[in-house]
């Protein structure tokens, strides 16, 4: 029987390539090391063997090639990295586009997503910046802003913190600095399950739509059969990714709020069910005066699929505004 999810995807990445993005792996250490990338077609350094094209390119006119190649030139990075739930592409599909017109977009699978995969033992966000890090120095990026989305906010918290040179700001939606066991504990209490991988790891369709219901404000509806398939796609590396989940929590006393130079927009659903925005308030305090907060309405944990239009807009206006103070480099 067809995957119905799986069916989906090549209409999906059809309609990414008609954005200017192709897919490629990065060998990011030479020991196995890889993650995939949805990233600007003519920012691939073919002549790198660090850099697989997995999708070839359709034929085009040479002097049309020639002539985008020189007007995307100079653009600004925007690296989009995913939550828990779902690969790169997935989560951003509805902000790829958009942002495409004016930006060099990235689309990173992290560690044990979609192609993305170490023989590393290390399961920590650490470990994630610090691979993406290499990964997009390796593929030419100098200075970009990171997007990052729930577990894709954490380690985009760790590669602002390890490399300033790289990260020029940050826009962080549904996730925390650190995950301290007193976060952890009221927060898996407050949603009412044991264990994050209870919530995260879904094994079964009751599984996948209670975690639906909590991370969404408005009640959505699929059939069964969505749910399974979804489940079989979107699920693999278990064991991989409860290490993962393992790895994130640290102890209140281990844990420190660092001191980030960049300007940050914590651009949050104002009904986020896991990390609620008395959450988000408190990170703004901690993390300083560069730091703002933007609520979107009538959207839960998944802002940026619930009300994409809003978040689209507000990722925007940062992002001109970042970039016009930002000094040519």
């Amino acid at each position: 029987m067809v995957n119905l999810v799986e069916a989906q995807k090549p209409l999906l990445h059809y309609l990414i390539r008609r954005t200017g993005l192709r897919q490629h792996t990065v060998d990011v250490d030479g020991a196995g090391t890889v993650i995939s990338f949805w990233m600007p077609k003519d920012k691939v350094p073919k002549e790198k063997a660090t850099v697989r094209d997995i999708t070839p390119d359709a034929t085009e006119a040479k002097k049309q090639q020639n002539t985008k190649r020189a007007e995307k030139k100079d653009r600004p990075a925007v690296v989009l990295v995913h939550g828990f739930a779902a690969e790169g592409i997935v989560t951003w599909q509805f902000q790829v586009g958009v942002l495409a017109k004016h930006y060099d977009v990235y689309v990173p699978d992290l560690l044990y997503f979609g192609g993305s995969t170490s023989p590393s033992t290390d399961r920590s966000p650490g470990f994630q910046a610090e691979c993406l890090a290499t990964a997009l120095r390796k593929l030419g990026v100098e200075r970009c802003t990171v997007v990052g989305f729930s577990y894709g906010g954490m380690v985009s918290f760790k590669m602002a913190e390890a490399h300033p040179d790289l990260v020029r700001s940050l826009v962080v939606s549904g996730s925390v600095v650190a995950m301290t066991d007193s976060i952890s504990e009221t927060t898996l209490e407050r949603i009412g399950v044991k264990s994050s991988a209870e919530l995260l790891l879904p094994e079964t369709v009751k599984g996948l739509k209670a975690l639906l219901s909590i991370a969404t404000h408005r009640k959505l509806w699929f059939p069964d059969r969505i749910h399974s398939d979804y489940l079989k796609v979107m699920f693999n590396n278990r064991k991989e990714r409860a290490e993962l989940l393992e790895g994130l929590v640290v102890s209140n006393k281990d844990a420190t709020v660092p001191v980030l130079p960049q300007k940050i927009l914590l651009l949050w659903g104002e009904n986020d069910n896991i990390f609620n925005i008395e959450l988000a308030k408190t990170m703004k305090e901690q993390l300083g005066e560069k730091t703002m907060l933007q609520s979107i309405s009538k959207a839960g944990h998944l802002v940026h699929l619930e009300r994409p239009c809003v978040y689209n807009r507000r990722l925007k206006e940062f992002l001109a505004c970042v970039n016009a103070e930002a000094p040519r480099e």
